[in-house]
């Protein structure tokens, strides 16, 4: 049996770091990726001198900014961020409460902006953090507009709980997931921590596919989601032009 190849490698030392393990040893970097200390060595030697990695005084290191710089290429991450920043802004100055920007990757959401809000509910997530699609409302919305088989996949698969609110039966996802086609918008109601519901909608390119979800995540306890819903909505059609989708007739489906 052969082992991982020298990209797999290569990709085994960038993998050991993620939102619990910002700074690592290269002992750490050498358990994390499964490789020998020498291994380690001569790879992160090399990213390093490329600048995928940096080493910082106490000698841990950290992630790079050249990878920071290739992100940048990419069309869903700070390009997509660039665009909707100003509708997110627009519904924060609107709400105060947490706005949240996200994109789909596999079976996950994974976070691409996030403004807090003053004084309301604490969240448990930083830009780039993941967490399953059916336990968030962004994620509920992702999920809801991914392609048929996908969703059979994964409403079929393991679904884990973080609250006893949380869905984790197969059937009550579908629903919920129609039930976000129909409305257009999801609401996740303390699925993720018992104390916050989150509205969310779906965000549509060019050609109408649903790129992204922006959402607001309010304290459960006095929620007024008859309130949030236009707002959200009204920030998802916002971005969704600025990125090229015409305004919704009435053959669209719902944004």
């Amino acid at each position: 049996m052969t082992g991982p190849s020298a990209p797999g490698r290569l990709l085994a030392v960038l993998a050991a770091f993620d939102q619990e393990h910002t700074a690592l040893s290269l002992t750490d970097i050498s358990r994390r990726a499964g490789l020998s200390l020498t291994t380690a060595h001569r790879l992160v030697a090399a990213l390093t001198g490329w600048g995928a990695l940096e080493r910082d005084a106490n000698g841990a290191y950290h992630v790079g900014l050249r990878l920071w710089e290739l992100a940048a290429l990419a069309p869903r991450g700070p390009a997509l961020r660039q665009i909707a920043l100003p509708y997110l802004e627009d519904l924060y100055e609107a709400t105060h409460e947490n706005v949240q920007l996200a994109v789909r990757d596999g079976a996950e959401v994974v976070y691409t902006e996030w403004i807090s809000g003053r004084s309301s509910v604490g969240v448990r997530i930083q830009v780039g953090a993941r967490w399953p699609l059916h336990a968030t409302g962004v994620g509920l919305a992702l999920l809801a507009h991914a392609r048929p088989d996908f969703q059979d996949a994964y409403c079929a698969g393991p679904l884990a709980a973080y609250t006893p609110y949380t869905i984790t039966d197969p059937v009550r996802l579908r629903r919920a997931l129609a039930e976000v086609r129909r409305a257009g918008v999801a609401v996740s109601s303390r699925q993720v921590t018992d104390d916050a519901l989150s509205v969310a909608a779906p965000v549509r390119g060019a050609d109408g596919s649903v790129v992204a979800a922006v959402s607001l995540v309010v304290p459960w306890t006095g929620a007024r989601v008859a309130v949030l819903v236009p707002a959200v909505r009204l920030a998802a059609l916002g971005i969704s032009r600025a990125l090229g989708r015409p305004p919704t007739t009435r053959t669209d489906p719902p944004a």
